[in-house]
Formats: structure tokens, C-alpha cells, sequence
């Protein structure tokens, strides 16, 4: 931020973004907000770059569909290294956030630049709340030997994807069931983000072995707000909403009336 102050401020960009905003709207001053950008300079064009260099061609944002999530995960092409933008690696399974904690940085952890690290149990039902912990750290054995990124899934969030290549917001979680829930440590995962496909390449008589064989968590809440929760709130394609707050319940009761 301190860098984006010196380089100009959010009147640098708005400059540059001038032919796309309208610059009619009054501002808390009462002037039109075209008179408050209007020929702001830009002192570093590394920092504030021009429409003709971005730091990326690729969209900010990128959805990817396939077996590994069918209803859709999230993932920032611009953060990650190129080279990861087509891959396929050997998964690294984590069933929770604790062991994967426990387990990234020993010294004799299975891994390679061209593993696909996989956590779960961390979406909105697994959880609980889909928690930011998508950031997944790189293994300290693989920093060791100057890997600055790799592929890394999970049902979980994290805050502005910023950081590497992250695959986060899988869904259907593995909590409920499949098809994350179903990974093992050394199926070969495939990602191709001009294509938008995330898959698990993992013969379908297998995968359906794995469903048959696959057993719900246990319960955690029995009463109270977790159990209300847990029976309705919504995926991360859903929005994460309760299901009894969206339309087509019948019509609200409006405010009552004030006496």
C-alpha cells in the first residue's frame, strides 16, 4: 500500500481507467468525479501499469469445472507461476487443517515441486464456516531447495487469492461427500485453466469403490446454532447461505407496524 500511495494513490489508476468510467457522478464535494482524476499522475508504471502492460493477460479470476469439482472451484491465474497453469502431479492428501500443520514442514514429507497438494474437510460444512486457511504453505523441504510455488486444492477460502497457485472453494466439499472427499495420496490431479478443468485422473470403476466404501463424519452438533448450521447452510457455488433465506419461500411479513 505504501508503494501505491508513492506511486500515485487510487487517482493513478482511475486516470488510466479514465475511458471506461463515467465521470459525471457527483462526489461528497459536489463535483463531478471526473474533476477529482482528471490528469492525476502516475509516478512508477511499475506499481500503476499502463492499460498496454498488465501484469498478466490472463482474466483475474479463472472457475474451473471437472471431476474434481463439479459444481466449480476458484482459482487467480495471475498469482500463480505459468508454468502450473497446465499441470498434472500426484496429490498429497490432508484431512484437516491440524495435519496438515502437523505434517508440511517435516524434513521427510513425500513431496515434490510437481506434487498437487490437496487439503479438505475445510469447506463451509467441514470446517466449520469454510475458514481462510487455503493459503497452504510450501513445504520448508521444497523452500529449502528454492520452490516459491506449487499446485494447492482445498475447499477451504483465503482473503484476495493473492499468493501463488491456489485452487480454492472446491465444490460439493468433502464433508458431504464426494467427489474431494475421494482423493487418495498419489492419484495424478490435472489442471487446465485456458481449458477451466480441474480432474482427478482416477478410473471411474475405482472412484465408484471409493463412494460405496466412503463414510459420513459424525455428527458434531446435536442442538443449538452448530446443528441448525450444519443441516442448512449452502456450498461455496450456493454462496454459502442458509437455504431457508433465499426466495420463493412465499412473501415476507415486511417491518411490523410501529405504534
Amino acid at each position: 500500500m505504501e508503494d501505491f500511495f508513492y506511486a500515485g494513490g487510487i487517482l493513478g489508476p482511475m486516470e488510466r481507467l479514465s475511458g471506461f468510467l463515467d465521470p459525471a457522478p457527483l462526489t461528497v464535494s459536489g463535483r463531478p468525479i471526473g474533476e477529482g482524476y482528471a490528469g492525476a499522475p502516475v509516478w512508477n508504471d511499475d506499481v500503476i501499469r499502463p492499460l498496454g502492460r498488465p501484469v498478466s493477460t490472463e482474466p483475474a479470476m479463472a472457475v474451473l469445472y471437472g471431476s474434481t469439482a463439479p459444481r466449480g472451484c476458484v482459482m487467480k491465474p495471475s498469482a500463480a507461476d505459468p508454468r502450473l497453469l497446465k499441470h498434472a502431479g500426484p496429490a498429497l492428501v490432508f484431512d484437516s487443517y491440524a495435519e496438515m500443520k502437523q505434517r508440511i514442514d517435516d524434513p521427510d514429507l513425500d513431496v515434490t515441486p510437481d506434487t498437487v497438494l490437496v487439503m479438505r474437510g475445510t469447506g463451509p460444512q467441514g470446517g466449520p464456516d469454510m475458514p481462510e486457511w487455503g493459503m497452504l504453505p510450501i513445504p520448508r523441504k521444497l523452500l529449502g531447495q528454492g520452490v516459491r510455488d506449487m499446485l494447492r486444492i482445498s475447499d477451504a477460502r483465503m482473503s484476495g487469492t493473492s499468493y501463488g497457485a491456489c485452487v480454492l472453494h472446491v465444490s460439493p466439499e468433502a464433508h458431504v461427500g464426494r467427489p474431494l472427499a475421494l482423493v487418495r495420496t498419489g492419484d495424478a490431479i490435472a489442471v487446465d485453466v485456458s481449458a477451466r478443468r480441474i480432474d482427478m485422473l482416477v478410473d471411474e470403476a475405482e472412484l465408484e469403490a471409493r463412494r460405496a466404501a466412503w463414510q459420513a463424519p459424525e455428527t458434531r452438533f446435536g442442538r443449538g446454532y452448530g446443528w441448525m448450521f450444519s443441516r442448512h447452510i449452502g456450498q461455496a457455488d450456493e454462496g454459502c447461505d442458509f437455504d431457508f433465506l433465499e426466495t420463493g419461500f412465499g412473501p415476507s411479513p415486511g417491518e411490523p407496524a410501529i405504534l
